[in-house]
């Protein structure tokens, strides 16, 4: 736990980032095609209003539509407002108990505005599980209540467009469990 919260700590920048609906300049996404787990949709904000600040537009790193492990499409604009933990993760890594850690940091702080969302992916040949598979793991071993999407790719010229994102904004994961 006391590695998560440190990691947690350490992405602060990047976690405000994602959650705030940052401007991004990337617009060429021809992987999302090769992806079926994702559409990404254009949003358009409403006018600003003098009491309140206008709601994030499509520009923000959370944008698009993913499809959580048992195939529900969420649209990650409904996560603007909040800090967002992304972990790309690995049934079958070294790391894989980092999801006890994970759960527990969600349950103690979803109530305070931060939402973990989970990305399984088999880019360092660690996830040969499907995603029905992967969501009895998580679900049996770790008690995974957080945001868990549809397996993808999250690194490389197919990185689902989320990670294309954040990849020009803070690098490629170097491993499984990058947060």
């Amino acid at each position: 736990m006391r590695s998560v919260v440190a990691l947690v700590g350490a992405a602060l920048g990047l976690m405000v980032l994602a959650g705030c609906g940052g401007s991004d300049a990337s617009t060429d996404e021809p992987a999302a095609a090769r992806d079926a787990s994702v559409q990404e949709v254009t949003t358009t904000a409403p006018a600003e209003s003098s009491r309140a600040a206008a709601p994030p537009t499509s520009s923000g790193v959370l944008r698009g539509t993913y499809k959580r492990l048992d195939g529900t499409p969420v649209d990650l604009a409904s996560y603007h407002g909040k800090v967002a933990l992304i972990v790309n993760t690995a049934t079958e890594c070294g790391f894989t108990p980092q999801f006890e850690g994970l759960e527990q940091l969600y349950k103690e702080r979803r109530a305070r505005g931060l939402v973990v969302l989970g990305f399984p992916a088999n880019d360092f040949a660690q996830e040969s599980r499907s995603n029905g598979e992967i969501a009895s793991f998580c679900k049996e071993n770790y008690g995974v209540s957080f945001p868990m999407f549809g397996k993808t790719v999250v690194t490389g010229d197919g990185a689902n467009p989320l990670y294309r994102r954040l990849i020009a904004k803070a690098g490629a994961p170097e491993w499984n469990f990058n947060k």
